[in-house]
């Protein structure tokens, strides 16, 4: 795929091709500001010091309403090649962190575990069809595909169905609905209903998502002349989970601050990383293999500097070979976590991309 895809219910931007390639953010930004690009689309990956996928793009279209492929022929079988770490292994490490959560002599509140899997299709998947499975099986998430040439990564592309936006910006407003504190689904629909009022009581959950709202009023204050944020969560659900979720919005003091720029402040936030940032940051770097895209951000800004970000969770990258699927999910790990609940919450989050793959397991 050489190009973008970020579809909400409310509208869709397409791009392709393209004119411009920026590793390093700052570049992308200058652009915008010199002029020299009208749009910048793409994906920034989790941790910031590696290299973005960001573009502008030769030709673009921004269409309102929702994306409806034209047509959804039948994807190739999917199967599990390996799990990384493996379950046992993940249950480890989220013990050890526990136990290093609970040491209240060092700085570490929260941090995100992530786990991964690796699968291979039969033949090879195209991206785009891809997205469109996601859509029809999650009709409200924010569904992208995104080239990841401009990061070094030709033929690779990021592809996902995310529940969360990181930030949008139109005129001086900002809005933003950050997610935190998770169960999964169940089948049975008085036990599901059971578990959504338990999320919403929960006390870790519902310090886990405090952790992030608190980071944000205290990023977004400095550039925001007004904000407001309800004093406490509300429930959304996926197909496969509840989380609990908190809609922002915000007045700019200054309007010359871009979408773009109020991504790159936000990002990361706690709810893919931990907090402090810096120390979480570290924490995962040490404990995990390189999460890439997984737990950035794909979005577009224009140049007048509106534009949306979403956070790339629910997502996996497909390889240049078109066949080979690295999918990830994580979950906020506190104090009170509890190592086999954090290893249920990240399956259920894998099956909202391995699920619309077919993938056996999921």
């Amino acid at each position: 795929m050489n190009g973008f895809l970020l579809a909400a219910p409310g509208g869709v931007v397409r791009a392709s091709g393209i004119r411009t390639a920026f590793d390093e953010p700052a570049r992308a930004v200058a652009a915008l500001q010199a002029g020299t690009a009208e749009l910048i689309v793409g994906a920034l990956p989790f941790d910031p010091r590696g290299p973005a996928a960001l573009s502008a793009p030769e030709r673009a279209a921004r269409l309102a309403g929702p994306w409806r492929p034209a047509a959804l022929p039948e994807l190739p079988r999917v199967s599990v090649v390996t799990e990384v770490p493996s379950p046992a292994e993940h249950v480890a490490r989220v013990t050890k962190l526990i136990e290093q959560l609970q040491d209240a002599s060092q700085p570490l509140r929260k941090v995100v575990a992530a786990r991964s899997v690796l699968a291979e299709a039969e033949s090879v998947l195209d991206p785009e069809l891809v997205a469109g499975h996601l859509l029809t099986r999650h009709p409200t998430a924010k569904v992208f595909a995104v080239d990841l040439t401009a990061a070094g990564r030709p033929g690779a592309t990021l592809v996902g169905a995310t529940p969360e936006v990181l930030v949008a910006r139109h005129g001086d407003t900002v809005t933003l609905r950050p997610l935190a504190g998770t169960l999964p689904r169940l089948t049975d629909p008085d036990a599901d209903a059971a578990q959504a009022r338990e999320l919403l009581s929960s006390t870790k959950n519902r310090d886990e998502h405090a952790f992030v709202i608190d980071w944000i009023r205290e990023i977004l204050t400095p550039v925001c002349a007004e904000l407001d944020i309800p004093d406490g969560p509300e429930l959304i659900s996926t197909h496969e989970v509840w989380h609990l979720a908190t809609p922002i919005t915000g007045r700019l003091r200054d309007p010359a601050t871009t979408a773009l720029d109020l991504a790159l402040l936000l990002h990361p936030t706690p709810a893919v990383c931990g907090t402090p940032t810096g120390a979480a940051l570290e924490t995962i770097s040490h404990l995990e293999e390189d999460r890439g895209f997984y737990g950035g951000a794909v979005g577009w800004c224009d140049g007048s500097g509106d534009g949306e970000w979403v956070v790339a969770i629910r997502c996996a990258e497909l390889g240049a070979d078109g066949r080979s699927v690295h999918a990830f999910a994580g979950g906020g790990i506190v104090a009170a976590s509890d190592p086999g609940a954090e290893l249920d919450e990240t399956t259920a989050k894998l099956r909202t991309l391995l699920g619309s793959l077919r993938c056996a397991g999921y």
